[in-house]
């Protein structure tokens, strides 16, 4: 499991110094598709943020060697820019943004739940479109529909909170969304534990914490094997207390998934969902 660490803890998210958390901390959810751009595989990163600031994200185009061939911010808003559109230049094409979020629902997290539509159109052809709202956006952009269709590849998120984490989450493309919770209770027990439920129902636990900082352990989800990776070290013995990381994942092997990085994983596992999760905590007290 040495690689489980390096691989997760410095390539799979950007965490914030818990110490700070207060001043910087911020939600992140990255969601990575795969798609095609005039025939040429690519990866579309939509990443949502969430601070004191407001909420905002950004779309970021690569292709199939990691290169950037595009990128967009759209910072926090309070009051504005929850409806709007971008011009980017991409292999010599344009690449147009569209965006509203006014009617936006939104839960605990960053990603908006419904009433929105997020849509990337590459020469007039909607190569992306995410949301409810599928009508709105084709009628504001004119685009014509794709010739291929978007595959959900992977999901990472990077939140701050305490002792229990809850998140959304589907395990294949497409498949049904699921509710997961993971908690664990560290601070001043002698023996730690971590438990994770999907659906409300407890499909894992880890006892004796301490010496199971990190592992693996199959789980069934909708009748497929899940891979659940786990690294809470930091939770454990950081000083100040670090974040945390689990992985889920369908498909590959953890044989062959443990000698690669985490953007080749990305790049590489096309029959594979990956969902990443890093959960910081704030401080030590309960």
């Amino acid at each position: 499991m040495r690689d489980f660490p390096s691989c997760f803890g410095e390539n799979g998210v950007q965490v914030a110094d818990s110490s700070n958390a207060s001043k910087n901390s911020q939600n992140l959810v990255t969601c990575v598709y795969q798609t095609q751009l005039s025939g040429r595989s690519c990866t579309i990163t939509i990443t949502w943020s969430k601070n004191l600031m407001g909420q905002g994200f950004s779309v970021g185009i690569d292709d199939s060697t990691s290169q950037c061939l595009c990128k967009v911010d759209i910072k926090p808003w309070l009051f504005s820019k929850r409806k709007g559109s971008k011009v980017l230049e991409a292999d010599n094409s344009k690449v147009d943004i569209f965006w509203d979020l006014s009617a936006a629902k939104f839960g605990s997290g960053p990603e908006p739940l419904e009433g929105f539509y997020v849509a990337v159109i590459f020469n007039l052809e909607m190569v992306l479109l995410l949301g409810d709202l599928s009508k709105e956006a084709y009628r504001k952009t004119n685009a014509s529909p794709p010739h291929f269709n978007a595959v959900f590849v992977a999901k990472r998120e990077h939140i701050f909170g305490k002792k229990v984490y809850c998140t959304r989450a589907q395990f294949c493309d497409n498949g049904q969304f699921h509710d997961i919770s993971i908690g664990c209770e560290t601070v001043g027990l002698k023996d730690p534990s971590l438990e994770i439920h999907i659906d409300r129902k407890r499909v894992m636990q880890v006892k004796r914490l301490t010496w199971k900082f990190r592992g693996n352990q199959t789980i069934l989800v909708d009748g497929l094997p899940v891979e659940v990776f786990w690294d809470v070290h930091n939770w454990l013995f950081g000083t100040p207390v670090g974040n945390a990381v689990f992985m889920f994942q369908t498909c590959l092997s953890a044989e062959k998934l443990m000698p690669w990085s985490c953007s080749q994983i990305l790049r590489e596992a096309h029959g594979s969902f990956i969902f990443l999760l890093s959960a910081s905590v704030k401080s030590k007290e309960t």
